[in-house]
């Protein structure tokens, strides 16, 4: 049986990022969600070598609806979804999910694939191609978490999320990250 998520029941409610966006959200927020570098590198900057990587689901499986849309994939086209979430010494920092269509493994020059416990950002960040095309916000309802996910995140509160669709040449892929409260 395949899981299309273990982090969430239901997919999340997605708005596009419009001008004016930023200055509603609170600020730690904004800085986070708005970070056009990697948050790994980010996340190092803080907290140095602590920062691991716990593979939550990595598997081929049909993506969420306006995980398709946003990446315009036909719906019984089967992705690589990935789901991580980033820690310090233990301390859940931010939860991640990544959307690879096959056409993107295919012209990345690494393989996306075979990232185990390697942040995803260490990649895609050294790709001289690379390519912010867009990004949505949400603020996600701890009922909207799974139970397993919920328990491991330590999420009790509304948790704000950006989705940044990237090309790397003429393909994408669509990164979800979760701001937790521990490093708001």
């Amino acid at each position: 049986m395949t899981i299309k998520s273990v982090l969430f029941n239901q997919e999340p409610s997605w708005r596009e990022n419009r001008q004016g966006t930023r200055h509603k959200l609170p600020e730690p927020v904004q800085s986070w969600l708005y970070e056009s570098g990697s948050l790994t590198q980010r996340l190092r900057g803080c907290y140095g070598n602590a920062v691991a990587v716990n593979v939550l689901l990595q598997q081929w499986v049909t993506p969420f609806l306006s995980e398709r849309r946003r990446l315009k994939q036909l719906e019984h086209r089967y992705c690589l979804i990935r789901e991580v979430m980033l820690h310090a010494d233990g301390k859940p920092l931010i939860l991640a999910r990544t959307i690879i269509p096959v056409g993107t493994l295919k012209v990345a020059h690494s393989n996306l694939s075979q990232l185990g416990t390697r942040p995803l950002g260490e990649v895609i960040f050294a790709c001289p191609e690379l390519e912010r095309v867009a990004m949505d916000v949400t603020l996600t309802r701890p009922s909207l978490w799974t139970q397993a996910a919920s328990a491991a995140a330590r999420i009790e509160q509304p948790v704000w999320g950006r989705r940044t669709v990237y090309a790397i040449g003429p393909r994408h892929m669509a990164v979800s990250e979760f701001f937790l409260p521990g490093i708001l």
